[in-house]
Parts: structure tokens; C-alpha cells; sequence
């Protein structure tokens, strides 16, 4: 087949690719406005080389005018969540979108490959514009968490080293290594609520670090040196406590300030910019 006849072939599916991630990336940013834990952790995307789609179907003897049909994972999404849950919240979701159409499921958390291998497949349909008109593309989305990504990066690497005869011994050590997945998982999700209230706790206070050194950034140019100087000071004193409480009263104190020279205090403006 033809270079160009490939680039023609393979374009839907990188459009596919690239929409499909700037949505879920989207979902991310959606959570986290509105206050909210993302059950998804990150996003990757890919599109399968040239090569690697002819293996695989030389592999399955797939004719090439077929391999559209016959071959689902051409587009490849891949999403990485902290905690188990997380991946059936994420079905869930895939679910209810109406921009994607579920053609197959496969839970290999319940129900885990010989290899040691878990994660949840999903075969969509999903439809793409193009100068040659809408056309609907498979995509295979791949849910998983940190760790059971980490495992499957490395068997993956070994697979392809050993052409997938992998020596007996590495397979027990993979095998070993899967079954410490499992344990980890699981003692994650024990510790979820304590582990959530840490990170938002996080998120909180560099957002409100930011707050606060964009206020006094705005008022260093209203105000004097000596009364800017103070204000650094008392920044510091209370950042280094680490006192939430001391923070956001203190952030508040900007905004007054800031009022008070007719400056437009950050907490004053939402996400859209316009004022509240």
C-alpha cells in the first residue's frame, strides 16, 4: 500500500485521537472548576504505526482492505486513574456520553489475563468531520490505574524485546510483580478519603498562594515601598506556619486593600473574567 494511501487512511484517526483527548482532558478541567476530585488522572493518546497495524494483520491474516473493520485499535486512548473505583466511575461516564457509541467492554480487572495483566477495554465508535465528510472511526480506550499502568509499560517492554517468548523466570517475576499491583491497589483505596482530603488540601493551598502573590503583585504598584515591604513580611510569616486559616484571612485582607485602591481583587472576578 501506498505512503500516501497510509496518511489517508490514518488522518480520521488521528483527528479521533486528538478530539478525543482534548475531551477528556476538558472533563479534568471540569472537576477541578467546580470544586470536584476527577476520577481521571490523566489522558494519553495514540495512533498505531504503519508497521505495527500490518503485524497485527499479518498476525490475524487480515486482508489490508480490511483492516478498518477487522482491526479496533488503530486509535488507542488511554486513561490513568488513582484508585480502581475511579475506572468504573470512568466507564460510567464513557457510558452516558452520547458522542461515543459502545461496541465491545472487556473487564480484565475482574477478570485478569494469565499474564497478570488488568485493565478495562472499551471498543467505541466515534465519528470524526473531515473534507471528505463525517466518517465513524473504532477506538479502543484503555482504563487503568498508576500502578497497573507501570506494570503493564514494563510487560509490554518485555514482550517486545523476548518477540513475545518471554523467559520462564521473567514471567514469574512479572507474575510476582502483578500480584504486589493487586495488594497496592487495594491498600490505596483503603486510604482513599485520607488520600483525597491531602491532595485537595494541596490544590487549595497553591491556589490560594497564587491568589495572594498576584494580589500584592497588583498592589505593588499603588502602594509604597515601606507598606509593600510589610505585607511581604506578614506573607511570609504566615507561609511559613502552613496555617490555611491564617492564609485565607489574610488573602481576604488583600482584597480589601485592593478594593480599597480601586484594584480589582482576583476573588472578585470568576473563571470567565468577568466580575461576580
Amino acid at each position: 500500500m501506498e505512503t500516501q494511501l497510509w496518511r489517508e487512511i490514518l488522518s480520521p484517526y488521528e483527528l479521533c485521537v486528538d478530539e478525543i483527548m482534548v475531551k477528556f482532558n476538558h472533563l479534568i478541567d471540569e472537576f477541578k472548576n467546580k470544586g470536584e476530585y476527577s476520577p481521571i488522572e490523566q489522558v494519553q493518546g495514540r495512533v498505531k504505526s504503519i508497521s505495527s497495524i500490518i503485524d497485527k494483520a499479518q498476525k490475524k491474516n487480515v486482508p489490508l482492505d480490511r483492516i478498518e473493520e477487522e482491526i479496533d485499535d488503530i486509535a488507542g486512548i488511554r486513561i490513568i486513574c488513582q484508585f480502581v473505583e475511579d475506572i468504573y466511575a470512568v466507564v460510567d461516564i464513557i457510558r452516558q456520553r452520547k458522542d461515543m457509541i459502545i461496541k465491545e467492554e472487556k473487564d480484565y480487572i475482574n477478570h485478569m489475563k494469565k499474564s497478570g495483566y488488568r485493565s478495562y477495554h472499551l471498543i467505541v465508535y466515534y465519528t470524526v468531520e473531515t473534507l471528505s465528510g463525517h466518517k465513524q472511526v473504532q477506538v479502543e480506550i484503555q482504563i487503568r490505574t498508576l500502578a497497573m499502568n507501570f506494570w503493564s509499560t514494563i510487560e509490554h517492554s518485555m514482550q517486545y524485546k523476548y518477540k513475545g517468548a518471554v523467559p520462564l523466570d521473567i514471567r514469574r517475576r512479572l507474575s510476582r510483580a502483578a500480584d504486589a499491583v493487586i495488594i497496592l491497589d487495594q491498600e490505596m483505596s483503603a486510604i482513599k478519603n485520607e488520600i483525597k482530603e491531602a491532595q485537595d488540601s494541596f490544590r487549595m493551598k497553591a491556589s490560594m498562594v497564587a491568589d495572594i502573590l498576584t494580589n500584592i503583585h497588583s498592589l505593588s504598584k499603588v502602594i509604597d515601598e515601606e507598606e509593600l515591604n510589610e505585607i511581604q513580611k506578614e506573607f511570609d510569616s504566615i507561609y511559613k506556619d502552613q496555617n490555611m486559616e491564617e492564609l485565607a484571612k489574610f488573602n481576604q485582607k488583600l482584597d480589601k486593600i485592593a478594593e480599597s485602591y480601586h484594584l480589582q481583587s482576583l476573588s472578585s472576578i470568576n473563571n470567565f473574567g468577568f466580575r461576580r
